[in-house]
């Protein structure tokens, strides 16, 4: 399978990107990154963005956030999934990133995923976002459309992750979830995909 024209077709597709990745795509700040991923965690893109953008109201640093108060953050991120845990999460991880870190956010994943509430997915969208660092970020959609075109046989995002960190190039690691996630929200859809109108339909297995 021919992943680089995948790569190149999916970039030249230019398909309608969600206002949410859109406004990931301007943070050049590891922190931004890491507390707009959180709140998007399990909630669909149309909820997350307005949320962010409510949350940014509030605090744009680990120091500023620490205090603003659990139910006040809550209040402004309703109604993003799991508001109130993901409150507690943000100002914890703020205060421990300006407290006991000096304000840096970290750049290895084994010391990102320590702070509660943040896995993998997290912790590679940081890397390759926040740092641009070679990263994989993999969630339901880099999962579904890896699989479906036959490129890995993976079980979860998990598994994918580290099955593309040993077979996708790694000059399309950054970019890879900000192309799927659009392709996997306009066309590649979980259930009554638009194949007709799929661009790299031609190297696709179709496994559904």
């Amino acid at each position: 399978m021919d992943i680089d024209a995948i790569v190149q077709i999916l970039k030249d597709a230019k398909q309608t990107r969600s206002e949410f990745v859109n406004l990931m795509d301007t943070f050049n700040d590891p922190y931004l990154v890491l507390i707009s991923c959180i709140l998007s965690l399990r909630t669909n893109d149309r909820t997350t963005y307005p949320a962010t953008l409510r949350m940014l109201e509030l605090a744009k640093t680990p120091h500023e956030m620490k205090e603003v108060g659990i139910k006040e953050l809550a209040e402004a991120i309703y109604p993003v999934g799991f508001y109130e845990n993901k409150a507690r999460q943000i100002i914890e991880l703020s205060r421990r990133i300006d407290e006991e870190l000096g304000g840096i956010v970290p750049d290895e994943i084994e010391e990102l995923i320590k702070f509660n509430g943040v896995g993998r997915k997290t912790a590679n969208l940081v890397l390759s976002r926040g740092f641009n660092k070679p990263a994989i970020c993999v969630d339901v959609h880099v999962h579904r459309i890896f699989n479906r075109l036959g490129y890995l046989k993976t079980k979860n995002p998990e598994e994918t992750e580290f099955a593309l960190r040993e077979k996708l190039p790694t000059k399309h690691w950054i970019d890879i979830n900000t192309l799927m996630v659009t392709h996997g929200q306009n066309v590649c859809k979980p259930i009554n995909p638009k194949c007709p109108e799929c661009p790299i339909a031609e190297y696709c297995k179709k496994i559904l």
